[in-house]
């Protein structure tokens, strides 16, 4: 018993490093949350139950044995793991204080604007590395969990069954044992939403032009392409979301996308209001729309759907004649307000007299 505490503490010691006496295979410390630790953790933990195997003849001292060395089992697990996410998290925290240094003013010299933008290009690097990081180490961390769960199904189980509630006990101390991993977690993948929206919002300030929306070349034939502001985001949350799609799972993976596709709703909603748009403009609109609600629908979030298609019907009050808006939303009033926001976008809002001719449909 005061050798596995030893030894637990040896793995929580402040450097992360991971040390045994005894020759163990694992002898050096690691960044990133190794499942062959954890496997090693157990294999130790089942020398010690062989020994109280030994020493114990009733089943009842057995199971007291038993619950109190696994108990140590995952007073070591949970650390490790949780110390180990707290390490990806402080990559992500570098990554955000790395963007937050480059963010300038409007009034720049070329030279330091140019500075600016390849620090920011740095920094939006270092940011999709440390998600790509903090995203292996949630895998990791699931694959932990579950050999820790399949260990006590197994192994662990059956030896405490003599002693009532000792069962039940032992669930729940892996429950609780497992807790600061999962805070860890949590906060970690509001970091990674964070570091995905800093650099959505960098690229769009960067690429999206205003004649992307507003062409001079109104009433000739119309680009249908999508802008190249639209085509960066995409291209970078389809690139940074791989690891995402592979590391979580179940409702884990579900609250994270739709909270990440409810933030890039808000976002572009936000970044649209920027703008001025034309008819011309305003069918570009619909294409990035549609990309952004293609590549989406990858989330499995039925929510988020809906609300990019309510953006594709609201984006037709750039393209219809002025007298066809009033009719515009009958059926869909839940979208008004937004719809009266995007209507002021519009480049003849002023000159056609909207805001009095719509005045009765917002009253």
């Amino acid at each position: 018993m005061e050798e596995l505490r030893a030894e637990s503490q040896q793995i929580s010691d402040s450097s992360g490093s991971i040390g045994r006496s005894k020759g163990a295979s694992v002898v050096s410390s690691q960044q990133q949350i190794s499942v062959t630790v954890v496997t090693e953790f157990v294999r130790w933990n089942e020398e010690a139950i062989s020994r109280c195997n030994l020493f114990a003849s009733q089943p009842a001292t057995l199971a007291t044995h038993v619950k109190a060395v696994f108990t140590c089992l995952l007073d070591q697990v949970s650390q490790y793991i949780a110390d180990g996410l707290e390490r990806a998290r402080d990559s992500l925290t570098e990554a955000a204080n790395l963007r937050e240094r480059f963010v300038l003013g409007t009034s720049v010299t070329r030279r330091v604007a140019a500075a600016a933008a390849s620090a920011a290009e740095a920094a939006a690097a270092a940011g999709e590395s440390s998600f790509r990081s903090f995203m292996i180490a949630v895998q990791r961390s699931g694959s932990s969990v579950a050999i820790i769960q399949q260990y006590f199904a197994n192994s662990i189980s059956r030896l405490l069954l003599p002693v009532d509630g000792a069962h039940a006990a032992a669930c729940e101390e892996m429950a609780t044992a497992m807790s600061s991993a999962e805070a860890a977690a949590y906060k970690g993948l509001q970091q990674c939403i964070e570091t995905v929206m800093a650099e959505v919002e960098r690229l769009l300030s960067a690429e999206q032009k205003a004649t992307d929306y507003r062409s001079p070349d109104d009433g000739m034939a119309p680009d249908h392409r999508a802008t190249s502001a639209c085509t960066r985001v995409v291209a970078y949350l389809s690139r940074v979301l791989e690891s995402a799609f592979t590391a979580l799972e179940g409702l884990n993976k579900q609250a994270f996308l739709t909270e990440l596709g409810n933030r890039l709703h808000k976002v572009l909603l936000n970044h649209w209001q920027k703008y001025t748009f034309n008819p011309s403009g305003g069918l570009r609109l619909k294409r990035d729309i549609t990309e952004y609600g293609e590549f989406l629908r990858s989330f499995n979030a039925p929510s988020v759907d809906e609300k990019f298609e309510l953006l594709g019907i609201m984006a037709n009050v750039f393209i219809v004649a002025p007298e066809s808006l009033s009719t515009l939303f009958e059926g869909t009033p839940s979208i008004r307000k937004d719809a009266q926001r995007f209507i002021q976008l519009r480049d003849d809002y002023k000159v056609a007299k909207l805001a009095s001719k719509l005045s009765s449909l917002w009253s």
